[in-house]
C-alpha cells in the first residue's frame, strides 16, 4: 500500500467521520437515528474502489470500538455494535466493498469510454445497491434480532429511510462522477 492509498483512506475515514457527528434525526417507530454516514461508505467506495473503501470503513468502526467518540451522539464502544444499530455498522464494510466493486467492474465494461451521464448512472446504481441495500441486508435482520421484532415490520420501520438514502446517493453520484471527470486517475482506485 502506498502513501497515497493510506492518505485516501484516512481521508474518507475522517470524511465519515464528519459525516457521522453531525446530529443524527431520530426516527418514529425504529430505535436507529437517520445520519449521514452511509454517504461516506458510499463515497468511500465509489472513489477509493472497493480494497481501499473496505479498509476506510474497517478503520472507522475500529477507531469507533475502541471508545473514541465517532458514532453518531457521541456514541463508541462494543455496547452501541451490540445494539439495535449495530448490524448497520457491521453493514458499512461490504457496503463499502460492493459499491466499490460495482463503479469498477461497471467501468471496466465500458473500457473506460463513457459519457458523464452513464458514469452518473452507474455511480447512482452503485451507491444505492452497495451503499444502501447491502447495508439493509446486514441492519435490518440485526435490527429484528436485536429488538425481538419480526424481520417484515423491520423491513417496514427502515423503510422510512430509504428516501434518504436516495437522496444520499445522488449526492455521492454528483461528486464521485464530477471528481472522475476532473481526476480521471481517481477512477483507477483499487
Amino acid at each position: 500500500m502506498s502513501s497515497k492509498d493510506i492518505t485516501y483512506i484516512a481521508l474518507f475515514t475522517s470524511l465519515t467521520i464528519v459525516f457521522a457527528i453531525i446530529p443524527p434525526i431520530p426516527m418514529p417507530l425504529v430505535p436507529v437515528p437517520l445520519t449521514l454516514q452511509t454517504l461516506g461508505v458510499m463515497l468511500a467506495g465509489l472513489v477509493l474502489g472497493p480494497r481501499l473503501a473496505l479498509i476506510s470503513m474497517a478503520l472507522y468502526l475500529v477507531i469507533a470500538l475502541v471508545g473514541f467518540p465517532v458514532l453518531p451522539g457521541g456514541r463508541s464502544g462494543l455496547a452501541v455494535f451490540a445494539g439495535p444499530t449495530g448490524g448497520f455498522l457491521l453493514g458499512f464494510l461490504p457496503g463499502a466493498f460492493v459499491t466499490g466493486w460495482m463503479a469498477r467492474r461497471s467501468m471496466q465494461l465500458a473500457q473506460g469510454q463513457r459519457s458523464g451521464a452513464q458514469i452518473f448512472a452507474s455511480n447512482l446504481t452503485a451507491s444505492i445497491l452497495g451503499g444502501a441495500l447491502t447495508v439493509y441486508v446486514i441492519g435490518v435482520p440485526w435490527l429484528a434480532m436485536v429488538t425481538d421484532t419480526p424481520l417484515s415490520k423491520a423491513v417496514l420501520a427502515v423503510a422510512i429511510f430509504m428516501p434518504g438514502d436516495v437522496i444520499k446517493a445522488l449526492i455521492a453520484a454528483f461528486v464521485a462522477t464530477r471528481l472522475a471527470q476532473l481526476m480521471p486517475a481517481a477512477g483507477d482506485r483499487q
